[in-house]
């Protein structure tokens, strides 16, 4: 294995947001992309956080039915209640 795809899994998914706002080093770039070609599995989910940031990007608030944006709003006022009081 070459110095390149030294890279583990967990270290490309902790890489991923900084190679995709293009602040990565150089030698940090490469040795991403190294890995992308030998591991399919990484592969796979690099490209679906590149749809998933690309199809993000096309949503507005009006596009949200009152409905869905209503249960968003709960679950997230629930998450927080639960997360402001269990510390």
């Amino acid at each position: 294995m070459n110095e390149l795809s030294r890279l583990t899994c967990q270290e490309l998914v902790e890489l991923v947001t900084d190679y995709l706002e293009g602040t990565l080093p150089e030698a940090a770039r490469r040795s991403f992309e190294a890995h992308l070609s030998d591991c399919h599995n990484c592969d796979g989910f690099f490209q679906q956080m590149r749809f998933s940031i690309r199809l993000t990007g096309t949503l507005s608030a009006e596009m949200i039915p009152p409905a869905i944006e209503q249960e968003l709003l709960e679950l997230f006022r629930r998450w927080k209640h639960e997360h402001d009081n269990n510390p």
